[in-house]
C-alpha cells in the first residue's frame, strides 16, 4: 500500500506532494508528479492500492513528540488507559508520547517498563515510550533499576519521580552518574518540598493570600534547577527541566547553556497562556502543579521558548477521575488535560503572535522532543527516506474546546468552550493515517 500528501507545505515553507512506501517517504515532489508509478491496481480486488490526501492549505509537520504524558495504567485505570491516552495523542497530532513513571506500581523496574511498552504497541495509534523512575517507588531515597530499564525491550533513556521532586542532592547526583554510562536523562520535576510546603496548591502572591489558599514561591524551583544545573556540571551528564513556570527558572536555564552544561527543558501549553488570575473562581480545573503563574512569567516563558532557551513544549497531560477533581480547591488533585489541545495552544499563542514559525513549531514539538529522548524514527524532516510519522495541520481552523468530545476517559480539561486556531487534520504513524479528517481512523 502506498499514501500520497498531495499539495501540503512542508513545515509553513515549501508545497509539495509526498509519496510514501512501506512507512518510509519514497519521493517527494515539487512539480506535481512522481518518478515511480503511483495509483497501481490490487490483483486481488483490482481496487487501487494508493491512498490520497488532498493537503492543500493545511500545513506538514514531522510528527509530534510529547515528553510528558501520564497514562495512568496501571492503577488508575478509571482516569486514563494507555489506549484511551494513545487515542488522545492521536487526535492531538502526537505520533509518540512519553509515559511518566508515576502508576501504581510505579514503573521503577524493567519489567514494568516492558509492560508499559507492550501495552502501547498493542494500542497501535502513537509509539509510547516508558519513562522510568529515579528512585525505587518514587520514595526518593534508592535508585530504581535504571540499567535494567535501559537494558530492557522498551530500552528507557528518560528517568523521572515526576509528581515528587527528586530532592536529595546525594541521590540526584548518584542518578546522574548511572544513567550517563548509556546516555539517560533525568527530567526533574523542580520543586523543593521545603520551601513549598506540604499543602500549598497554588502561586504565592497577592490572590493567593485574598483567596485564602496556601501558596508556594517560584523560588521554590527556581533553587531545584539551580542546584541541578550545578549537578550536571560537576558530573558530565543530563539535566531535563520539566515543564518550566517562572522567570527566574527560565534566567538559570539561559546561563546553564551559556556555560555549555547539558540541559534541557520543556514549557506546557496550560503555562504559556492560562495565568494565575483563573483561581479567583477556586475553579479546581486550574489547580496544576507547578500552578499557574502570573503574565510576566508567562511573558517569560514565551520569550523563552521562541528564543531557544526552552527546547520543547510537553503537554503534562494528568487526566484525573471526577471523584479526585471536583473538590474545594485544596483538596483536589493537581493536572488538567492537553494532548488534543496542545498543538492549537501553540498555534494560537506562539504563531499566531508572530513570534514563531511553523518550522519552529516543528522543532519544539518533534524535533527536539524526539533527540532529548533519544527516539529513533521521530523528529525526522520530512525527507526522502525518513520515517513517514507525519502531522497535517489547517493552520486557519477555529477549534472550540468541547470537554464532552475528548477522548480521554477524564473531563478536568482547562481548555472547554475557549476558542482557538489551528486544528490538527490527520496523523500518520510509519505511513499509516491514525486520525483522518480530524477523526481516529
Amino acid at each position: 500500500m502506498s499514501l500520497v500528501i498531495k499539495g501540503a507545505s512542508l513545515r509553513g515553507e515549501k508545497t509539495a506532494d509526498l509519496l510514501i512506501r512501506d512507512g518510509v517517504i519514497a519521493e517527494v515532489s515539487t512539480g506535481g508528479g512522481f518518478e515511480t508509478l503511483v495509483g497501481a491496481r490490487s490483483s486481488t480486488t483490482g481496487e487501487s492500492s494508493t491512498t490520497e490526501i488532498d493537503a492543500d492549505g493545511l500545513v506538514a509537520l514531522p510528527g509530534l513528540v510529547d515528553l510528558h504524558t501520564h497514562l495512568r495504567e496501571p492503577g488508575r485505570e478509571d482516569a486514563e488507559t494507555v489506549l484511551t491516552g494513545s487515542r488522545a495523542a492521536a487526535l492531538g497530532g502526537f505520533t509518540a508520547v512519553l509515559a511518566m513513571a508515576n502508576t501504581s506500581p510505579v514503573t521503577d523496574t524493567g519489567e514494568a517498563a516492558e509492560r508499559i511498552f507492550d501495552l502501547g504497541r498493542l494500542a497501535g495509534l502513537v509509539d509510547v515510550q516508558p519513562v522510568g523512575a529515579v528512585t525505587r517507588g518514587l520514595g526518593g531515597q534508592e535508585l530504581a533499576e535504571l540499567g535494567l530499564m535501559a537494558r530492557s525491550r522498551a530500552k528507557v533513556r528518560v528517568f523521572s519521580d515526576d509528581g515528587r521532586c527528586v530532592h536529595d542532592p546525594r541521590v540526584m547526583r548518584r542518578a546522574l552518574e548511572y544513567i550517563r554510562a548509556f546516555g539517560g536523562v533525568i527530567s526533574q520535576h523542580s520543586q523543593d518540598p521545603d520551601l513549598a510546603g506540604p499543602t500549598a496548591c497554588c502561586h504565592e502572591g497577592e490572590l493567593s493570600g485574598r483567596l485564602g489558599l496556601p501558596g508556594w514561591p517560584g523560588i521554590a524551583e527556581e533553587t531545584i534547577v539551580a542546584r541541578d544545573v550545578m549537578l550536571a556540571r560537576h558530573t558530565g551528564s543530563r539535566v531535563h527541566v520539566a515543564h518550566v513556570s517562572t522567570a527566574g527558572s527560565v534566567e538559570v536555564i539561559r546561563w546553564a547553556k551559556a556555560q555549555g552544561i547539558d540541559i534541557t527543558a520543556e514549557v506546557t501549553p496550560h503555562h504559556l497562556l492560562l495565568t494565575t488570575d483563573l483561581l479567583a473562581g477556586y475553579d479546581p480545573v486550574y489547580k496544576v502543579n507547578p500552578p499557574l503563574r502570573p503574565d510576566e512569567d508567562v511573558a517569560a516563558l514565551r520569550d523563552a521558548l521562541a528564543d531557544g532557551t526552552i527546547d520543547a513544549v510537553a503537554t503534562d497531560h494528568a487526566p484525573h477521575a471526577r471523584h479526585d477533581k471536583e473538590h474545594a480547591f485544596v483538596d483536589a488533585a493537581f493536572g488538567m488535560l492537553g494532548l488534543e489541545t496542545a498543538l492549537s495552544v501553540v498555534s494560537e499563542v506562539m504563531v499566531g503572535s508572530g513570534a514563531m514559525t511553523w518550522s519552529d513549531v516543528a522543532r519544539v514539538m518533534s524535533q527536539s522532543p524526539a533527540r532529548i529522548a533519544g527516539l529513533d524514527g521521530h523528529g525526522g524532516t520530512l525527507a526522502v527516506g525518513q520515517p513517514a510519522n507525519i502531522t497535517l495541520v489547517d493552520p486557519d481552523a477555529m477549534v472550540v474546546v468541547d470537554r464532552a468530545t475528548s477522548a480521554s476517559l477524564s473531563r478536568n480539561n482547562p481548555w472547554h468552550e475557549r476558542k482557538l486556531t489551528g486544528a490538527v487534520v490527520a496523523t500518520v504513524l510509519r505511513g499509516a493515517p491514525t486520525v483522518l479528517d480530524g477523526g481516529l481512523v
